[in-house]
């Protein structure tokens, strides 16, 4: 199985599992955020597949920590009421962020042995996002865990408005 193949797996996977984590999650928040991190993880399988298939391929600027942070936003008195979260999904954030961060290792590997530079910027873009997405795991994670000392991101700009 060759990088492409074994990235496009890898992706293929995470839909699956943020498909349904989405679905069993209660919190609301949390329920959006799987939402929309499957919708990042279909548009890099379908970028992978049209390099594959040696189709031009569009490197979109996106910045998932941004379009979280709208989600929130637009979530945040949900947000702040006490949740507690069941072990079920503390246990899927926990998988999200090792899936997560076997992305992260293998995009920093195969962006060292990209065969052109259109697909070593690929690689670094996709390593960009699956970093962000650790990122939005790790602290939705936190939150879930410990509500009462958690501020959202680094500048709590959901909790302070």
């Amino acid at each position: 199985m060759n990088a492409i193949d074994i990235a496009r797996k890898m992706e293929t996977d995470a839909i699956r599992f943020y498909t349904e984590a989405a679905r069993k999650t209660r919190y609301p928040a949390g329920r959006k955020m799987f939402e929309t991190i499957t919708a990042d993880e279909k548009r890099h399988l379908e970028i992978l597949n049209k390099l594959l298939q040696g189709l031009d391929m569009r490197i979109e600027d996106v910045h998932p920590m941004k379009n979280i942070k709208t989600v929130f936003e637009q979530m945040k008195d949900e947000m702040m009421q006490k949740v507690k979260a069941t072990s079920d999904e503390l246990e899927a954030f926990k998988i999200a962020m090792q899936m997560e961060k076997e992305g992260i290792e293998f995009y920093k590997k195969i962006m060292t042995e990209a065969a052109s530079e259109k697909e070593k910027a690929l690689f670094k873009k996709l390593l960009y996002e699956e970093e962000q997405h650790y990122n939005i795991f790790a602290n939705t994670y936190d939150f879930l865990n410990d509500t009462g000392n958690w501020f959202m991101w680094e500048d709590h700009s959901i909790v302070e408005g």
